[in-house]
């Protein structure tokens, strides 16, 4: 890969979906599309994704998650002994049904709206999650890749809808070793194919530490955790850390968010991230992709303050909301970084939104063109950064 420029640009992953490729995702669910026949229409859609990216100026492209109907539900149609049950379907199945009901009416999406991969079965890979995936993009682009997963914690809290999943797995835990197993396997492929970026993304990390072991989200079956947040993030730091052995060689990202379901901020979480701090201090991954261009991020000072952050970890710093129309001035985002500079030398700065666009295919937060120009605004700052940081060294 050729040498990066000061403040590289790139997304977190996700891109709005057309709506003729919505239709055919629905199509191939049903059976009513082959696999083939998706994925021309998907190959077209990854194509303009990139186009879109490398007009803005993007340094690292992503596929847009083109093919996913969402950013975790898709390893179902990937993994043997897992099968997609809509919320309104979850429902049906949990004991708890009060609970999970309190769940579903604080959220501002249909309970159809959004499918979880289930484990019904012993999990096993059918087939790559993300290998093919990459290999395609890399045919279609010269520019650096970053691959999104998602994370282990994440899929075995998804996963793990205990009424179910138990017949197979006497725990989580037990779950979790497969889910390790499977995506140690997938990083160690997408390294040997030349992978520039792999970021898995754990986004329910915030919602341990940001409502008290009361979990409140439609991601991860909601009633997986344990009422002690401590031994939940022990539990993430472990299978997070067993997935990234070995992957020392290509450059690894932690994406965590607040949700990115709806454009109503009100329903999203809020908090510092000063509380995972001791958590990602141990987690061996070398960036942290993290929403900051919010109020409900907190302060950067929280973060990477004195004896905060380990000093050598890269900063993906989300810059843009992926969920309001406007388009953040140039300037707002210089101003940012500047604020990150003082904490963290310019090399280990990236900029990103703070999520995904079309984080659920279902429920895109922008269109094409507002996300488009988010990222020209994300170049045009980094230029301008670039352009300074030249005038000083000279």
């Amino acid at each position: 890969m050729k040498e990066l420029p000061l403040f590289p640009v790139t997304t977190v992953g996700s891109w709005p979906r057309s709506v003729p490729l919505l239709r055919a995702q629905r199509q191939k669910q049903r059976g009513q599309l082959s696999q083939p026949d998706f994925a021309k229409l998907a190959d077209a859609a990854v194509q303009e994704v990139l186009r879109r990216q490398e007009a803005a100026g993007v340094d690292f492209v992503t596929d847009g998650e083109q093919r996913r109907d969402n950013f975790y539900s898709f390893v179902t149609e990937k993994l043997a002994g897992v099968q997609l049950m809509t919320l309104a379907q979850m429902l049906e199945v949990v004991e708890d049904k009060a609970g999970f009901e309190r769940i579903l009416e604080t959220l501002d999406v249909p309970a159809y709206a959004i499918s979880n991969p289930t484990c019904i079965g012993p999990v096993k890979r059918l087939s790559p999650l993300a290998l093919d995936e990459y290999l395609y993009t890399r045919s279609q682009t010269d520019r650096p890749i970053k691959v999104t997963l998602p994370g282990p914690y994440l899929l075995t809290r998804a996963m793990w809808v205990k009424e179910v999943a138990q017949k197979v797995y006497p725990s989580k835990e037990d779950l979790g070793e497969d889910v390790v197993k499977i995506l140690k396997a997938e990083i160690q492929e997408l390294i040997q194919a030349g992978a520039d970026f792999i970021q898995l993304d754990e986004p329910v990390l915030t919602e341990l530490v940001f409502t008290s072991g009361q979990t409140r989200t439609f991601m991860c079956a909601a009633l997986s955790a344990r009422a002690d947040p401590t031994e939940e993030l022990e539990f993430a730091v472990s299978l997070l850390n067993r997935v990234l052995e070995g992957a020392e060689a290509v450059r690894t990202g932690l994406h965590i968010c607040r949700g990115n379901w709806s454009q109503k901020e009100s329903t999203l979480l809020s908090g510092s991230y000063f509380p995972l701090v001791p958590y990602l201090n141990r987690i061996n991954v070398r960036q942290l992709v993290l929403e900051y261009a919010t109020p409900r991020a907190g302060e950067l000072a929280a973060l990477l303050g004195s004896e905060n952050i380990r000093a050598e970890k890269e900063l993906g710093l989300g810059v843009v909301n992926p969920r309001t129309p406007r388009i953040e001035p140039a300037e707002t985002i210089v101003g940012r970084v500047k604020e990150a500079l003082q904490y963290l030398p310019s090399r280990q700065i990236f900029l990103n939104p703070d999520c995904g666009f079309g984080t659920f295919s279902n429920r895109p937060m922008n269109s094409d063109e507002v996300a488009e120009a988010k990222l020209k605004t994300m170049v045009e700052a980094a230029a301008i950064l670039r352009q300074e940081a030249a005038a000083i060294a000279y």
